[in-house]
């Protein structure tokens, strides 16, 4: 046997080993809880509650979508296992190829499994303005959250850059399963998409539609209540939120959400047309709200601070 013939015998048995060692650790992971909401379209709901080591950061809603040829996976969790857990559920339903995995925005409940898929060959997408926010914030949330998750969970967590950038819209295709990836102007953050699936007309909205969780601010207050009268205008027959159940009858889920915004705004313009400093007006701004929303109080005074400093020079 010559040099050459073993060192390719060598490398051929570790590639199969390491292939062996993957899909037993896959087996080993319990798969992620998902339902089918409509004909191969899949969520996970995740926790109403703040990222921890107890819920292991599963606070966000994921989903994925079948076509006859491929997979698109929309969001991919706040930790590496989480992301891992929701491979393993897709590989439950399907043996497809994963084609892409779309990002609705930066923050880590949605963003922190990505490395699950990096081996997976597929396309990542995000907003143009994605790399920006990455290389702004990327360090800072791995940090923060290795204080607030730990070690153990925080290890491996990387944000995967994007592949693919959307400007506008993109037409994704699975195989006679057409989805619509669309980037909007700044409103929850600076870097949101949605992903309308034109076969079942459901919209995966992330984080610009939430419902029972508290809306968070980290964008523009204005642009974001703009952004929700184009959202209104997509025929769609369900809505995925970013956080909270799948509603169906849309646009009507928008309603409370609008009815925050609108008040947090209402009350800040009024605050600071009587000379209120910021700190009074972020205490008291939004409070009448507090009864319909989950963590109210984790939030609300952000929301009032960042609306604050938008309106203030109106």
């Amino acid at each position: 046997m010559t040099a050459s013939l073993t060192l390719r015998l060598v490398a051929a048995a570790a590639v199969l080993a390491s292939a062996t060692t993957f899909a037993r650790s896959q087996q080993d992971i319990a798969p992620l809880a998902v339902t089918e909401q409509a004909p191969g379209l899949f969520v996970h709901v995740g926790e109403l509650a703040l990222m921890s080591r107890a819920n292991e950061g599963a606070i966000a809603n994921l989903g994925f979508v079948v076509g006859d040829q491929a997979v698109a996976v929309i969001d991919t969790g706040g930790s590496l296992r989480e992301g891992r857990r929701l491979l393993a559920a897709i590989r439950r339903h399907t043996a497809k190829p994963i084609r892409y995995v779309i990002a609705t925005h930066i923050h880590p409940d949605h963003v922190f499994g990505s490395a699950a898929f990096a081996g997976e060959g597929a396309s990542f997408v995000a907003h143009q303005n994605f790399p920006r926010a990455l290389a702004a914030r990327g360090q800072f949330y791995r940090d923060t959250f290795r204080r607030l998750l730990g070690d153990e969970l925080m290890a491996g967590v990387t944000i995967v850059p994007p592949t693919q950038l959307v400007d506008g819209e993109l037409r994704l295709e699975l195989g006679r399963r057409p989805l619509i990836v669309k980037a909007w102007p700044t409103a929850h953050t600076d870097n949101d998409l949605t992903v309308f699936d034109e076969v079942t007309r459901t919209l995966f909205a992330g984080d610009l539609v939430v419902i029972q969780h508290v809306p968070v601010l980290d964008g523009r207050l204005r642009g974001w209540l703009k952004v929700m009268d184009d959202l209104a205008q997509i025929p769609a027959a369900r809505v995925v939120p970013g956080h909270g159940p799948v509603m169906e009858a849309w646009p009507e889920p928008l309603a409370d959400q609008r009815r925050y915004l609108e008040r947090v705004a209402t009350d800040v313009r009024t605050l600071i047309a009587r000379g209120t400093p910021l700190a009074a007006a972020a205490q008291s701004a939004g409070q009448a709200e507090k009864p319909y929303w989950k963590l109210f109080d984790d939030y609300n005074g952000r929301n009032a601070t960042a609306a604050f400093a938008e309106l203030e020079w109106e």
